[in-house]
């Protein structure tokens, strides 16, 4: 289990590696970030100022499991997000760690089957493949108590990752709040 500290730095590492790029204007956000709070096993964040304001949501797994003994991954995590200016409300993507394979997709599992979907794959990340899917994935993740995603590394290893759900209504309304 990761602390919140550890969190933290995921969180940071992946805003300004994925999301922001490298600017002025991302110098600019990084003095305005702030922890909106930490909601059970999620935590909210808001970057930004007025209409560049960024908002996300985090959380790491609870446990994991490989096909391979030994596999090396790096960060795991998912995040959620809004974006106003541009419209993006609710994205889900996941970092499961390794170079994906390429052309594979990802197993986004909510309460054990009750919700699935598969995410694209790109790099070390998976995404819904359309808004709609978001949308989809966020209302599962709402009513659920815990979450799976599934994918293959290029090496071929296949991973499992256990994440838990408890929190993360009480944090999508606080980055919904805090983007509008």
């Amino acid at each position: 289990m990761v602390k919140t500290t550890g969190l933290i730095k995921i969180l940071l590492v992946a805003a300004f590696a994925v999301v922001l790029p490298i600017s002025v204007a991302a110098e600019a956000q990084k003095d305005s970030r702030r922890h909106l709070g930490s909601y059970r096993d999620w935590d909210a964040f808001v970057y930004g100022t007025g209409s560049k304001r960024t908002c996300h949501i985090i959380s790491v797994p609870k446990s994991s499991t490989a096909s391979r003994k030994k596999a090396r991954r790096g960060d795991i995590y998912i995040m959620v997000s809004h974006r106003p200016e541009y419209g993006v409300v609710g994205e889900v993507n996941a970092v499961l760690g390794y170079p994906i394979r390429q052309g594979s997709t990802a197993k986004f599992t909510v309460d054990g089957g009750r919700k699935r979907l598969e995410f694209f794959t790109e790099g070390t990340g998976a995404w819904a493949y359309d808004p709609k899917d978001d949308a989809a994935a966020v209302a599962a993740m709402k009513r659920g108590s815990r979450l799976e995603i599934s994918a293959v590394s290029q090496r071929g290893t296949k991973t499992t990752d256990r994440y838990s759900l408890s929190g993360f209504t009480a944090a999508y309304n606080a980055i919904t709040k805090a983007c509008r």
